[in-house]
């Protein structure tokens, strides 16, 4: 081997040696944010497996300060969600999904369509004015993972 070759593997070696002292040295990325989902339900038969999906996903992720969840609702899974006509257990969901942060978003167009306001719907409800899918699109826009149980 001639001296410009092994001069060359030196300074190769050398330059990977540091570069890979370095690599090891760099600070471990920060971790990343938590995560956010934004659940779609339109199925009124899909009410109870929606909203036990959502608490399932709370708990399994340590607590509500680990995760954001907004649930989407518009079309005929609305209905149940009318202080009126809903149940209990919904009621009772519904309230602690509240106090857990979780944005609960009504139809604006189903609202309309529905003949309801928010003070006829469960407490903690926001209404959707551009509609349920301009929601679900602005907060997917944001970085939410959608999910359509």
């Amino acid at each position: 081997m001639n001296r410009r070759n092994i001069l060359w593997s030196a300074v190769s070696t050398l330059g990977a040696t540091l570069g890979a002292s370095s690599a090891k040295a760099a600070p471990e990325a920060p971790p990343s944010n938590k995560l956010k989902v934004v659940y779609h339900l339109s199925d009124a038969e899909k009410v109870n497996f929606v909203l036990g999906n959502i608490q399932n996903h709370i708990d399994g992720v340590g607590g509500p300060a680990n995760v954001t969840i907004a649930l989407v609702i518009h079309g005929p899974a609305l209905k149940p969600f009318h202080t009126a006509q809903a149940n209990p257990d919904i009621s009772k969901r519904v309230g602690e999904f509240s106090k857990d942060g979780v944005e609960l978003a009504a139809c604006g167009n189903t609202m309309k369509a529905q003949n309801v306001t928010l003070t006829d719907l469960l407490p903690g409800f926001v209404s959707a004015e551009k509609g349920g899918v301009v929601r679900l699109a602005e907060l997917q826009s944001q970085g939410y993972l959608y999910l359509r149980p």
